[in-house]
């Protein structure tokens, strides 16, 4: 069973206080205690690693820190949240150990990253849906370009002949429609905004991006539980939403036209067939959005944890490199459950070895 969050919909927790030992106990956890080869892991020192950042990877995060804890019960991982942005922000100043995010970091801003280099740490990706409430309708197609148009506000109504001619069958009211988005400087925007520009260049004529250029008229919500409360109280709403907060909040979702042309619903299995489409960069950089593929759903996210290469305290160091074995081992096997499609095999030996790239002093 998916384990929902403790957050409100509408005010989600901004605070780095989310102890290993408060996580919720209904996650299931890997039966296994080892790492990649299923041995039993040498005790750490005491630490305690501060981390901010994706929403989008949360529900992943509590689970996988709520599980190594109980592997390696002298570490607390405390992880808040706040979204990408934030995350970036915290580790550029050094306010965090480690940070989570869903877009990359921009050229212009890695001499702003007082720790030196960072390095990528790619995590189970998960589909971004297109959630929408609209009384009298549960089976929706939506495609680039109509997506385009309803974001750009260019499309108002749900009765719109664009939309009338991708659901023939659909009683379609005359409903206004209300664009939710995010208010916070948010990867799951930038990656759904991406989406937009790949799969709909001409329609979508905005900059993709964490905080996009959206018209006054939309609505804005703090992080994925925000945008998914805004569209639970909204008919004729529609937003993008995390798979997790989207089926946490029981929100109904649309399939979305693939880039081989086919309506597909969010799913782990489309996930994983937009992963298995997308190769791996040397720097453990990827993007499954409008992936190839009959099978592939095309808004699949990315989400990394990003660290600096030269860590600075011993113990510190050590359990983050424990951590991150974790999620490359036995952590996989925590992704369904909690709403992920898990990294394909070819992936996990280059993330291991990036885990060896960190340097921790003597």
């Amino acid at each position: 069973m998916t384990r929902l969050r403790s957050a409100a919909l509408l005010v989600p927790a901004l605070s780095l206080g989310l102890l290993v030992g408060a996580c919720s106990s209904s996650s299931k956890s890997s039966g296994a205690t080892g790492g990649p080869g299923g041995s039993e892991p040498a005790k750490l020192a005491a630490a305690t690693l501060n981390a901010s950042g994706s929403s989008f990877q949360k529900n992943f995060e509590d689970a996988a820190i709520e599980a190594f804890h109980k592997q390696q019960p002298s570490v607390t991982v405390n992880y808040g949240g706040g979204g990408s942005g934030k995350g970036k922000t915290d580790l550029q100043g050094q306010v965090v150990d480690f940070a989570g995010t869903d877009s990359l970091i921009k050229d212009a801003d890695r001499a702003g990253y007082k720790g030196g280099d960072v390095l990528y740490f790619p995590l189970p990706a998960a589909p971004i849906t297109v959630s929408y409430n609209l009384s009298g309708v549960k089976d929706l197609t939506l495609d680039g370009p109509t997506l385009a148009q309803i974001f750009l506000r260019k499309i108002k109504t749900w009765n719109n002949d664009a939309i009338a001619r991708l659901n023939p069958t659909a009683k379609l009211p005359p409903t206004n429609i209300t664009v939710a988005v995010r208010q916070d400087s948010s990867g799951t925007s930038e990656n759904f905004t991406k989406y937009l520009k790949a799969a709909a260049p001409t329609d979508f004529t905005i900059d993709a991006g964490p905080q996009p250029g959206w018209s006054a008229d939309v609505t804005r919500g703090p992080q994925n539980t925000g945008v998914a409360g805004i569209i639970k109280q909204t008919d004729g709403a529609v937003g993008y939403v995390d798979f997790a907060d989207a089926r946490s909040a029981q929100l109904t979702y649309a399939k979305v036209v693939n880039k081989a042309g086919k309506p597909v619903e969010p799913s782990l299995d489309g996930t994983s067939s937009a992963l298995a489409q997308t190769p791996l960069n040397a720097d453990l950089t990827y993007n499954p959005l409008n992936a190839n593929g009959d099978a592939s759903y095309p808004i699949s996210s990315p989400t990394w944890i990003i660290a600096y290469k030269n860590q600075t305290d011993k113990a510190k160091g050590q359990a983050l490199k424990a951590y991150l074995s974790y999620i490359y081992g036995d952590g996989q096997g925590l992704a369904k459950d909690n709403d992920f499609a898990k990294l394909p095999d070819n992936y996990l030996k280059p993330c291991q070895a990036q885990v060896e790239q960190l340097q921790v002093p003597a």
